[in-house]
């Protein structure tokens, strides 16, 4: 049955009041007789139209302890709803459920998100930092035109493990097609070193499982033998004046790279002890992702990739 407006709920009155029965009124704007009864009683109770207040639930907590919910989770970010529901009580010593909790934070515009995440930095780490931001503050274009980043990122072959949910009957836990199958091991996975500079790019070059060392990661002696000496001495070579940045993991820093960058005359931009890694190679990384085919392993066929 359609529901009275608050323009025909006034007609309705004046039509009862000027004589008309309940069923007349009730027939002549399509509702039921139920509906225009109620109407007469409760403008008869209230002298208004407007409908009842409603008989809500009481809410558990005060608005004290709604302040005090939100400032406990402001100062301790990583406290979940459930333990601040086991340590809260309401009024008259009520239970606060955690879904409660969740739309108090809710109400205050915290919502609930992943951590975002950040390398442990000491102070050593900071002072560091500031020391090469302040060194290179004075740096203009024409000195950071010189400076090739280089940066090498592991890409998974397989699926990502986050969690499925499937649709199944009780007892059918372990029926073939409700399996999901996955490596123990993390699965295959693949090794890609570039580096970028400003109108330059070196690689991609995939890592190939040759010389010492297991699987197709990174050490010494492929980083020397796959990357340094066919793609970046012959750069630098081209390329007087430029300046090789590489982090600061283990086999960039192994004693073997460090003398064979320093036999063939290769100038190295200092890179503190967990610096954030460049925009140029998030941009190298972000590219490989989007579809950058990885190049064969023979160096002369990766060659043409190497750009003045």
């Amino acid at each position: 049955m359609p529901k009275l407006s608050p323009d025909q709920r006034q007609q309705a009155i004046g039509r009862l009041d000027a004589g008309q029965s309940v069923q007349q009124v009730a027939r002549a704007f399509g509702v039921n007789v139920t509906t225009v009864y109620r109407l007469q009683q409760c403008f008869h109770a209230t002298n208004s139209t407007c409908d009842l207040p409603g008989r809500r639930r009481p809410r558990v907590t005060t608005a004290r302890q709604d302040r005090h919910l939100v400032h406990q989770h402001e100062r301790d970010a990583f406290g979940t709803a459930a333990n601040t529901a086991r340590n809260t009580f309401g009024v008259h010593r009520q239970p606060v459920s955690a879904r409660i909790v969740r739309r108090r934070l809710g109400g205050q515009n915290l919502v609930n998100r992943r951590p975002a995440r950040r390398p442990v930095l000491t102070a050593q780490h900071r002072l560091d930092r500031l020391a090469w931001t302040q060194q290179h503050a004075h740096w203009r274009h024409r000195d950071w035109r010189r400076a090739l980043f280089s940066d090498e990122k592991r890409f998974c072959l397989e699926p990502g493990d986050g969690r499925v949910r499937i649709w199944r009957r009780p007892g059918q836990r372990f029926a073939n097609n409700n399996i999901l199958q996955h490596d123990l091991c993390g699965g295959a996975s693949v090794m890609i070193w570039g580096a970028i500079g400003v109108n330059q790019r070196v690689g991609p070059v995939v890592f190939q499982n040759v010389g010492q060392g297991r699987g197709n990661g990174v050490n010494a002696d492929r980083y020397i033998n796959q990357v340094l000496r066919p793609y970046v001495v012959p750069f630098v070579q081209r390329h007087r004046n430029c300046l090789f940045q590489q982090d600061n993991a283990r086999p960039h820093s192994a004693r073997a790279t460090q003398n064979f960058l320093r036999h063939n005359s290769v100038n190295l931009l200092p890179h503190p002890a967990r610096f954030p890694i460049s925009t140029q190679s998030n941009t190298f990384g972000t590219s490989c992702k989007e579809g950058l085919m990885p190049l064969p392993g023979d160096p002369a066929q990766q060659h043409n990739r190497v750009l003045p």
